[in-house]
């Protein structure tokens, strides 16, 4: 098991660190929209995109290379379906919860990988997050993306409930 904490000093962009040592940052280009960079403390770099007529379905690149895609489905839950090393994956982003709500991230054996629980920040009216890993987590070779991609998965639940009940 893993502890990471994801700070936002404003609204557009989220650090995520473990034992105050930088992991990346997810930074939105403007507000009311899904696009984004993720950057990595190796300097990698990715593109984070939405795709389609209503831009329900986001894609993040390496680039021109597609590495994932996510959306929210019928019910909430967001799928996610990862193509790292040509091997396609999938896995639900899913929310509980109303008064003390988290986010788990599982895998298609419904493995629970990370829970992940959101803290207001009220004097800025940002999200941060507490992210707890499992073992099974920890081991996949891609988790720092799959880390970040988790708190743009939750900014975007936040987002698509915030749009439908009209607050």
């Amino acid at each position: 098991m893993a502890e990471y904490q994801t700070k936002s000093s404003d609204s557009l962009s989220f650090d995520l660190t473990k034992d105050s040592k930088s992991i990346g940052k997810l930074s939105y280009k403007s507000w009311f929209k899904f696009n984004a960079v993720i950057e990595l403390a190796n300097n990698s770099r990715y593109q984070v995109e939405p795709k389609g007529f209503w831009g329900t379905t986001i894609e993040l690149l390496d680039t021109e290379k597609r590495l994932l895609k996510f959306g929210m489905n019928w019910n909430g839950d967001i799928v996610i379906q990862t193509f790292f090393s040509d091997v396609e994956k999938g896995y639900a982003f899913k929310h509980h919860g109303i008064f003390k709500s988290s986010f788990t991230l599982t895998d298609q054996e419904e493995t629970e990988l990370l829970v992940m629980k959101p803290h207001l920040k009220w004097s800025l009216m940002n999200y941060e997050y507490q992210i707890t890993t499992s073992e099974a987590f920890e081991a996949l070779p891609e988790k720092e993306i799959l880390l970040m991609n988790s708190i743009h998965c939750a900014n975007y639940y936040m987002s698509m409930i915030a749009n439908v009940t009209g607050a």
